[in-house]
């Protein structure tokens, strides 16, 4: 039978609840399987300063973490600053998205990642809806420098209307996921989490087949789809859980824990 040795984790709404908990059985279950010497990847849409900072609250102080939709990619190293080091960014010009959204939605907020520290803001976003610093810029500042990630907000907006409008605009250089009925990620074309951590895998010499990840949203389906075993969690939507192999339970349920337990038997 074969053994997985690379376990990549969605955070919010997969191992974090919606207000921003991670519960004992999960801690314990991630560090069950580094015990074991399972390779445990954190992989998010969170910006690399957050999604290290989840990696250090889940007990992990080695290894990588894919940040960003697959954009960034760190090496945690508790003697580095910060605790990681970053070992590949992905950028594109965000220019033409940006502007060409400006003119679409007029109301949107909009923010341009600043690696490592936070966001440059077109308005300041709600609290806790971005980590780290805001800054406010000019949608010209936002749009001066390569990026690897952009943030729409657009409150009256729903999921449909975005793909909706992505398409008939024509953003074809870059990989957008829709979360929330108000969030749109904008990433650097034919860049997912998927293929960040196919470089992961590559690097840390374990086959394919030894692969299993966990996920709920939009931005996980092309990680579902490259892992030996792609797990949806029982929230996640009729898109989200086509992609998977099969389904666990859902964030209320602790959906996360049965898996990670399994992975050990």
């Amino acid at each position: 039978m074969s053994r997985t040795r690379l376990v990549a984790l969605d955070v919010d709404g997969t191992l974090m609840s919606y207000d921003g908990v991670i519960s004992a059985e999960v801690r314990a279950g991630v560090a069950a399987l580094v015990e074991a010497g399972v390779h445990v990847v954190v992989a998010t849409g969170r910006a690399v300063h957050s999604a290290t900072r989840v990696a250090a609250d889940l007990g992990l102080t080695t290894g990588y973490v894919v940040a960003s939709n697959g954009a960034v990619t760190a090496r945690l190293d508790p003697d580095e600053p910060g605790g990681y080091a970053l070992v590949r960014t992905v950028t594109f010009d965000p220019g033409p998205a940006l502007r060409t959204l400006a003119l679409e939605l007029p109301d949107a907020l909009f923010a341009v990642e600043d690696l490592g520290v936070g966001f440059l803001v077109s308005q300041p976003f709600p609290p806790n809806e971005l980590t780290g610093e805001q800054t406010v810029a000019t949608l010209d500042e936002l749009a001066a420098a390569p990026a690897t990630r952009v943030v729409v907000r657009a409150p009256d907006s729903t999921p449909e209307e975005f793909h909706a409008l992505v398409e008939r605009v024509g953003l074809r250089e870059v990989t957008y996921a829709v979360g929330w009925s108000a969030w749109l990620d904008l990433t650097p074309g034919g860049v997912t989490k998927a293929s960040a951590l196919e470089d992961v895998r590559r690097e840390l010499g374990v086959e394919p087949y030894e692969t299993l990840a966990l996920g709920d949203g939009e931005n996980d389906v092309e990680m579902l789809r490259w892992a030996a075993c792609g797990v949806a969690m029982g929230h996640a939507s009729d898109v989200v859980r086509s992609a998977a192999d099969e389904v666990t339970g859902t964030i209320e349920d602790d959906g996360a824990v049965e898996v990670l337990r399994r992975v050990l038997r």
